[in-house]
């Protein structure tokens, strides 16, 4: 691995331990989505309160396709944000960020926190930009991704459906890493 664990403060002084996922976190990482809420979990692609899920990405975890970054506060999974990659196609120079915060995390800076590490990972991956989908009603989300450096670029009528299968908008947002660390361009 490139890359191991770093220690971050939240804006409450909370201590956060950053690391990527080992197959070690199965079980810490399927008792933060069974504590989730179900309006949160709508919006993942995975039923991840099934364990056999769960059990299936922490064995198989392939870092060139899925790289799962976790935050711990006193050995409990609080926050889980992946990048997604592809090998090839037009898409190889793009990786798709996903992010899910505990409620009692959220609001305290632990998802700029995480996506700032993301970008800095996928720089150092070589990836060009990354991108991200969220819903247009979720202010703190909105927020924490422009804090860290991602630019809203296109909303999406009706693309999600929420707990209450109601359609709301998608917002898309996209960092675009080579320009966010082109630093030839500033002056010296």
């Amino acid at each position: 691995m490139m890359f191991g664990q770093r220690e971050g403060k939240l804006r409450d002084g909370t201590t956060v331990m950053l690391r990527p996922m080992v197959k070690e976190d199965e079980e810490a990482l399927y008792d933060f989505f069974t504590r989730l809420p179900i309006e949160l979990l709508i919006f993942l692609r995975h039923n991840v309160k099934d364990r056999k899920i769960i059990h299936d990405w922490a064995q198989n975890l392939n870092y060139e396709r899925v790289l799962p970054l976790l935050a711990f506060v006193e050995g409990k999974v609080v926050g889980n944000v992946t990048l997604h990659r592809v090998p090839h196609g037009w898409k190889r120079h793009i990786g798709r960020v996903r992010v899910v915060i505990d409620p009692q995390f959220q609001n305290r800076g632990l998802a700029t926190l995480m996506l700032n590490e993301m970008v800095m990972l996928g720089h150092e991956l070589g990836l060009e930009k990354l991108w991200g989908e969220i819903p247009l009603d979720s202010v703190a989300a909105i927020k924490a991704c422009r804090n860290a450096g991602f630019s809203c670029k296109a909303v999406i009528e009706g693309m999600f459906k929420d707990a209450r299968n109601q359609l709301i908008d998608a917002l898309i947002v996209v960092c675009n890493l080579s320009s966010y660390f082109d630093f030839d361009n500033q002056s010296h």
